[in-house]
C-alpha cells in the first residue's frame, strides 16, 4: 500500500547553495555541521519502508526524532527534499494540487494529536465534513455518518456540541470523521497521547479491532513503546531522523538492534510476545544432547509453537518438565526449564 523510498527532509535547503544540499544527501556534511555552519535541519535522513495492505506499521521515537514530520510525507502535507513515495503503485510526489485533493479527500486519511473539531458544529457535522466538502448528498451523507459513529461507540451522540464530550469522545469524533470518508490508509499521529492511561488503553483496543474489522491499512506514530507493542504488526523505531530498527514486536524486544534499542525495551514485558517457536531448541539438536528418542517426548508436556511465554511458564510449573513444541502437527522441538529461565532473565535463549 506504501512503499517509501529514500526519504530525506532538510529544513532550510531551498535556501542554500545547491552544493550544500548535495553534500548534505551524500552524507559528506553531518546534520550537525550543517545546522551549525548552514541553517539546515535534517529532519528526516534516507528513511525507506514498505506497508502491507491491513498492516498497523507503527513508527516509535522520542520527541524530535523525526516521526511526525516523516508521516506528513505520506499525503504530502509536506514536501521531501529528496526520494519517493508511492502509494497503490502510484508516485504521488508527480501528483498536482488537484490530485493531492482528492487523495486526501477519498484515499489517506489523517487523524492527529489534536482533532481539531470546528466547536461550532455538532459532532455529526463534524464527522461529515469530507462529504459535505466533496458534495455528498445530505442524506447520504447522514447515513454514513450514522453507521461510523456507530462504529467508533458514538451511535446516538450525533446532534450534540463536540465540546460537551470527553477528551476520549472527541477522539473518537476524530476518528469517525476520518473513517466517514473511507479511506484504505490512515495516518495516525500520537492520536491518544493526552488521554488518560485508563481511557488510552480502551481505545487503543478497540482502533485495533476496527482496524482489522476494516481492513484498514495504517501509520501509527507514537512515543510510547508500550502503545507501539500493543497495536504494531511491525514496528519503526526513529532516531535523529533515520530508522535503527524495523521488526516485529517480538524482533524488537528480543533482538534490539543496538544499545539505544535496548534501553527502550528493557522495561517491556515478554510474556505476551515471546512464544515457542523463538526460543525452542530444535528437534535434532535436543534429541543428540539429551540422547532421548522422538518417541520419549510423547510423555512430555505438549504445546503448539505459537505458545506465548506466559503459556509455556505456568505448563513448566506445574509439569516441572521440558515441553515437545508442535509445528504443523508434528514435533519440532523442545522448550527446556533452563531455555524459559534465560528468556525471562535475558530476553532470549543463550
Amino acid at each position: 500500500m506504501i512503499d517509501c523510498r529514500g526519504i530525506w527532509k532538510v529544513f532550510g535547503a531551498e535556501d542554500v547553495a545547491a552544493s550544500v544540499k548535495r553534500s548534505i544527501l551524500s552524507g559528506a556534511l553531518d546534520p550537525a555541521q550543517a545546522r551549525r555552519d548552514h541553517g539546515c535541519v535534517v529532519s528526516v535522513q534516507d528513511v525507506s519502508f514498505t506497508v502491507y495492505p491491513g498492516e498497523i506499521f507503527c513508527v516509535m521515537g522520542l520527541s524530535g526524532s523525526g516521526k511526525s514530520t516523516l508521516i506528513r510525507h505520506l499525503n504530502r502535507l509536506i514536501d521531501p527534499t529528496a526520494g519517493e513515495i508511492v502509494i497503490d503503485g502510484e508516485s504521488i510526489c508527480r501528483y498536482n494540487a488537484s490530485e493531492l485533493r482528492a487523495l486526501r479527500a477519498t484515499r489517506v486519511g489523517m487523524v492527529f494529536q489534536n482533532m481539531a473539531l470546528l466547536p461550532h458544529r455538532s459532532v455529526e457535522s463534524n464527522v461529515g465534513l469530507a462529504l459535505e466538502l466533496r458534495g455528498v448528498s445530505a442524506a447520504r451523507r447522514a447515513k454514513t455518518v450514522a453507521q461510523v459513529l456507530d462504529v467508533v461507540g458514538l451511535g446516538g451522540w450525533g446532534g450534540c456540541q463536540v465540546q460537551a464530550l470527553s477528551g476520549g469522545m472527541q477522539q473518537r469524533v476524530g476518528l469517525a470523521r476520518a473513517l466517514a470518508a473511507d479511506p484504505g490508509i490512515l495516518l495516525m499521529d500520537e492520536p491518544f497521547s493526552a488521554l488518560d492511561p485508563l481511557i488510552r488503553r480502551q481505545l487503543q483496543n478497540e482502533f485495533r479491532s476496527l482496524s482489522r474489522d476494516m481492513g484498514k491499512t495504517t501509520v501509527f506514530i507514537t512515543h510510547d513503546l508500550d502503545e507501539a507493542i500493543r497495536l504494531g504488526d511491525r514496528i519503526a523505531i526513529m532516531k535523529d531522523g533515520r530508522f535503527v530498527q524495523v521488526g516485529t514486536p517480538a524482533e524488537i524486544v528480543m533482538q534490539p538492534a543496538d544499545g539505544f534499542v535496548a534501553e527502550f525495551v528493557q522495561g517491556i514485558s515478554r510474556m505476551h510476545l515471546v512464544h515457542a517457536g523463538q526460543i525452542m531448541l530444535p528437534l535434532e539438536a535436543y534429541l543428540s544432547q539429551t540422547g532421548q528418542r522422538l518417541a520419549d517426548l510423547n510423555a512430555l508436556p505438549q504445546a503448539s509453537d505459537v505458545s506465548l511465554l506466559h503459556e509455556l511458564i505456568d505448563l513448566a510449573v506445574a509439569q516441572q518438565q521440558p515441553i515437545a513444541i508442535h509445528h504443523a502437527g508434528v514435533i519440532a522441538g523442545v522448550v527446556t526449564p533452563h531455555v524459559l529461565l534465560q528468556t525471562v532473565r535475558e530476553g532470549h535463549p543463550a
